[in-house]
């Protein structure tokens, strides 16, 4: 099957599943699709086993989209850019140390804390892997996934102050995790020395640079947005701006993701407010609201699939089910480390670090930097390792999520 072949299986799936659940059960989309195309994963595998060969062709068929690179390359941007739209630059900046550090040390404590034990799990296991690709883990893992916040984010009622830090550091936090990640991989693959001089240059690079160009690239587009009042025109600024703003961050090896979301945020506050006419916001919200649905749901469907690629092994699975209280544990003590400093005390009172903690989803961005390791004797037991604590985290945490910020709300 070709890429376009594939790309047309996806929606048409993305399409019935959302059908089904608008039209039956009413769960969260993007949960429900996850479960739908897991239910379909599950189908296909017990109907290789019985000698059919739909298992084989539906492995081909996810073949021919190559999800890290179709999420890392391509929807990511899209998805971030939506919701940094909407993200209340006021709010953010109220709450910036406490983003700030989770976002920043906190992804870094998490890392080697879930690191650390995942080492030590499967070394109980009697499946020795070097430290190195654990921490790899860890960096993969910690950051919370921006889509799947997001997505829970809508449906729930969320006090402001909460949901300006969910929100801010899942959007945010990708940039240190990114950086974990390629020193990280940087070890493991070809032994490269982790200095602080060199840790300093990638952060730099990654992060302030990225930051800095996608100041520069949205304030460029919102001067081209205030001198015009055409919403087609508008709306195919802010394309160009997130396709080819990202597209030219990766080239200059600056952290797209870090440069999107600030160009996101500027155009959210800045332009929409000064530059845009009240019709060209409501196109302008429309079109990025479709967009985020409809990849979301593309996206979900595509996790739900990536398990028809997975290689069954008991020590893996074993593996996976300890991994994740560690990564609950590692994020909890990680958010708990900000309660101990000391201008950041009130942001953090122990509910707070609960809910926090209990959501702080992982989804398609875990799942994709595993899936972009290189072939080697220890990328099955990694990947293996995500998914399990990417599904747990969708499925259990994301669907009680909302239940739990909707009961404090209440309380309120």
């Amino acid at each position: 099957m070709d890429a376009l072949s594939a790309a047309a299986a996806l929606i048409t799936l993305a399409a019935l599943f959302s059908w089904l659940n608008h039209r039956y059960i009413r769960q969260p989309p993007s949960i429900a699709l996850l479960l739908f195309s897991l239910a379909l994963s599950l189908a296909l595998v017990g109907l290789g086993r019985l000698g059919f060969d739909s298992h084989g062709a539906a492995q081909r068929a996810i073949g021919a989209v190559d999800f890290d690179r179709a999420l890392l390359d391509s929807m990511l941007s899209f998805l971030l850019f939506a919701g940094a739209l909407h993200v209340d630059l006021g709010e953010l900046a109220r709450r910036k140390w406490a983003i700030g550090f989770l976002a920043s040390l906190g992804v870094v404590v998490s890392a080697f804390i879930a690191g650390s034990a995942l080492w030590w799990i499967f070394g109980a296991l009697g499946h020795s892997i070097p430290l190195i690709w654990c921490l790899l883990f860890g960096a993969l893992i910690s950051p919370t996934d921006p889509i799947a916040v997001l997505a829970i984010l809508k449906s729930a009622r969320a006090e402001k102050s909460l949901e300006i830090k969910m929100a801010g550091e899942s959007l945010l936090n990708d940039g240190f995790g990114v950086v974990l990640f390629v020193l990280f991989l940087g070890i493991a693959v070809s032994g490269e020395e982790a200095t602080v001089a060199h840790v300093s240059l990638v952060f730099a690079r990654e992060v302030l640079g990225g930051a800095l160009f996608g100041l520069a690239i949205g304030y460029a587009a919102y001067r081209m947005l205030a001198s015009v009042d055409n919403y087609q025109v508008e709306i195919l600024l802010t394309l160009a701006l997130v396709m080819g703003g990202y597209a030219a961050a990766l080239a200059l090896h600056l952290s797209g993701p870090i440069a999107i979301v600030v160009a996101g945020v500027l155009i959210g506050n800045q332009a929409r407010r000064y530059a845009m006419s009240a019709r060209s916001r409501e196109r302008l919200d429309d079109f990025w609201e479709l967009i985020d649905e409809i990849l979301n749901a593309v996206l979900f469907v595509m996790i739900g699939l990536e398990l028809l690629r997975l290689e069954f092994d008991s020590t893996y699975a074993w593996a996976a089910l300890l991994a994740i209280p560690a990564v609950l544990a590692a994020r909890f003590l990680s958010v708990a480390l900000a309660a101990l400093v000391p201008g950041l005390r009130r942001d953090f009172p122990p509910y707070v670090i609960g809910i926090l903690t209990w959501g702080g989803l992982r989804g398609g961005i875990s799942v994709a930097l595993a899936l972009s390791l290189p072939a080697g004797a220890h990328r099955d037991a990694i990947i293996a390792v995500t998914y399990g604590v990417v599904l747990f985290s969708i499925l259990v945490q994301g669907l009680t999520l909302s239940r739990l910020l909707r009961r404090r709300s209440s309380k309120k």
